[in-house]
C-alpha cells in the first residue's frame, strides 16, 4: 500500500452526500478560513489542486476546500501521533463535527480522531511497531469487525512472527476514510472520486 493522508474534515453535513453533488469550491470562504487556522503565518495563494492529489501535501503547503456545510484541510501539521494533541485551532465548535484522518504506508501507521462541538469523542493511533499509542472513547461502528478479528493480516509461510495487531492499520484507515469522507485512496472504488473534489492551495510560512 502507498497511501498517505493528512486530512481534517469540519462539517455540519454528511460529507459524502455533499461530494456526490459535485459542489463548486467556495474560494472566498477558503480565503476567509485560512487566517483563522494560521493566525500568525504569512499566507501566499498558490495553484489549485484536488483531494486525490493533495491529501498529503508537501511541507509548508496547505490545501483547503469549502463547500456547503463542509470544510476540508489538507496539511502536514494535522499529522500528529496522538489525535488528542491536535492544536485546538483546528477543531471546530458551534455544533460542528471534526474528523482527523492521518496515515502513512511506510510505517503502516493510522491516526484518526472525532470531535463533536469541540469535544473529543474518539481517538485512535496505531502502528505495528508501536502498537496502540492512543485509544480514547468507544470504537466507531466500522471499527468493530477489525477489533473482533474479522480482518486478520495474511502472512507468508516464511514469516515466523505473528502480526502484532488483529488487523492492518491501513485497511482500517481506508474504512475510516470512506466513513468520514466517502471515498478511498486504495482498494475498491466508491462513487466519489477524490480527484473530482477541488481544493485551493496556499503556502504557509
Amino acid at each position: 500500500m502507498g497511501a498517505k493522508t493528512g486530512l481534517l474534515l469540519r462539517s455540519t453535513a454528511d460529507a459524502a452526500e455533499v461530494f456526490r453533488t459535485r459542489p463548486a469550491l467556495d474560494k472566498d470562504a477558503c480565503r476567509d478560513l485560512l487566517p483563522r487556522l494560521y493566525p500568525e503565518a504569512t499566507l501566499t495563494e498558490m495553484g489549485d489542486g484536488d483531494l486525490g492529489e493533495c491529501a498529503y501535501p508537501s511541507e509548508g503547503l496547505v490545501y483547503i476546500g469549502c463547500y456547503p456545510g463542509v470544510e476540508i484541510i489538507a496539511d502536514r501539521q494535522v499529522v500528529v501521533d496522538l489525535p488528542s494533541t491536535l492544536p485546538s485551532r483546528f477543531v471546530a465548535k458551534d455544533g460542528r463535527n471534526t474528523y482527523l484522518h492521518a496515515m502513512h504506508s511506510v510505517t503502516d501507521w493510522l491516526a484518526m480522531g472525532v470531535w463533536h462541538d469541540g469535544t473529543l469523542i474518539r481517538s485512535l493511533s496505531v502502528a505495528p511497531d508501536s502498537g496502540v499509542m492512543e485509544d480514547i472513547g468507544d470504537p466507531l461502528p466500522f471499527e468493530t469487525p477489525f477489533w473482533s478479528g474479522e480482518h486478520p493480516v495474511e502472512q507468508l509461510d516464511l514469516e515466523d512472527d505473528a502480526y502484532p495487531l488483529p488487523f492492518h492499520p491501513l485497511e482500517l484507515g481506508e474504512e475510516a476514510l470512506e466513513s468520514f469522507f466517502g471515498f478511498r485512496v486504495e482498494g475498491y472504488p466508491t462513487d466519489i472520486d477524490p480527484f473530482d473534489i477541488p481544493l485551493m492551495g496556499f503556502r504557509v510560512d
